[in-house]
């Protein structure tokens, strides 16, 4: 008997076919929506509570904004915002002050919680929209600009319009390029320190109100205030990137243990940021090339971090998605029934827009990590990028 043949489920067509329901590919099917195309967006997580989406972004005015602008979704992003979450810190290992911003109001990267946009996003689409527990296996071509997709469930859907919205390790991105993530020589340890102000008063007063920067001998802290009164603290530092697999992060004594050791002299306030914590979660910092670009394959086209990872150090990845998203559903809104022609416009654009940023990450990097790291930060946040360079 054919193997095949007890198997195979009849494969579905869907006009545009957008896999993961990261924050890019929500904006995408929301701005389609909005132009009455409709696309569907498969997610491997059984359900939009299946995991936290925590952690604080920015939302830039230059991107981010316009993109939910073009989502209609302005005024429902700016109900969610975190007022006085742009006020920022920078400190020296010491734990003295190099740079203090407080939060008037007037900024233009106001500060909203990652799982609140995405419900902002996932409340504003159709029924259906999304399709959860849909975790891509195999992509392929089958000719004429179509594509089909298998999912771990055994399901198949055909597709005329394939987005990569996947993310790091994109299942689609091998149909367009074989770029690879690589890592960049920075490992975060996430921690997480709950109702700070009752239980972590020390470590709350260290952060304040909004982003803590704290850096020096190549290595630091990263914090943010969250809305649910928790602290979410990144440690960075350089290290081989088989670092975090010599150390055991199921025993919290053994893993803190052995992330302070490269913190030893610096400040207590800032080491309790590691210390005093209820998680720790290693996190390897990957990239893919500066100027990851593509030639027009029919059919499929990336956005978000599956078309250029970069690291977090322009505070870009997220609002780069969400723009990568809505102009991608435009250019397909102007070129009715020519998904070449919308393709080529947007990758276009993407191409460029995304080098510049990933420039600006891979700088970033450099500045924070590399020698006099504080003292270059406080230049760059004092007096703008070219300070930062000296």
């Amino acid at each position: 008997m054919n193997h095949h043949a007890s198997t195979h489920h009849a494969s579905t067509h869907h006009p545009i076919a957008i896999i993961g329901a990261g924050l890019g590919g929500l904006t995408a099917a929301r701005v389609l929506h909005l132009h009455g195309i409709a696309a569907t967006v498969f997610d491997l997580e059984e359900s939009p509570e299946a995991r936290t989406q925590g952690g604080m972004l920015d939302i830039h005015e230059e991107n981010g904004q316009k993109a939910l602008l073009a989502a209609g979704l302005h005024d429902g992003f700016r109900a969610i915002v975190h007022e006085g979450g742009q006020a920022m810190r920078l400190l020296g290992p010491d734990g003295a002050v190099h740079v203090a911003h407080e939060d008037d109001g007037t900024g233009g990267r106001p500060e909203v919680d990652r799982g609140d946009l995405r419900d902002l996003l996932l409340d504003s689409l159709p029924e259906g929209t999304v399709r959860w527990g849909r975790k891509a296996t195999g992509v392929r071509a089958v000719g004429e600009g179509r594509h089909e997709v298998d999912f771990a469930d055994g399901s198949t859907v055909t597709t005329g319009l394939l987005v990569g919205a996947d993310g790091a390790w994109s299942r689609v991105r091998p149909l367009v390029s074989e770029a690879r993530p690589a890592y960049t020589g920075i490992s975060f340890v996430e921690t997480d320190l709950f109702e700070a102000a009752t239980r972590h008063p020390r470590s709350a007063e260290v952060v304040g109100g909004g982003f803590l920067l704290a850096l020096g001998d190549e290595r630091g802290f990263l914090a943010h205030l969250e809305t649910d009164g928790s602290l979410h603290v990144y440690a960075a530092l350089r290290a081989e990137e088989g670092w975090t697999d010599t150390v055991d992060f199921t025993d919290h004594a053994a893993a803190k243990a052995a992330v302070l050791a490269h913190f030893e002299g610096w400040d207590e306030g800032l080491r309790g940021l590691v210390a005093d914590a209820e998680t720790i979660t290693p996190r390897r910092i990957h990239a893919l090339p500066v100027g990851h670009r593509w030639d027009r394959v029919p059919g499929v086209t990336l956005l978000g971090d599956a078309a250029h990872l970069m690291s977090p150090f322009a505070g870009e990845g997220a609002n780069l998605a969400m723009f990568d998203g809505a102009e991608l559903a435009l250019a397909v809104a102007a070129h009715p029934g020519d998904i070449e022609a919308a393709l080529a416009a947007y990758e276009a654009a993407l191409f460029p827009r995304s080098e510049a940023s990933a420039v600006e990450s891979a700088a970033s990097l450099d500045t924070m990590f590399g020698a006099r790291g504080l003292e270059r930060t406080a230049a760059f946040f004092s007096q703008g990028p070219a300070a930062a360079a000296g």
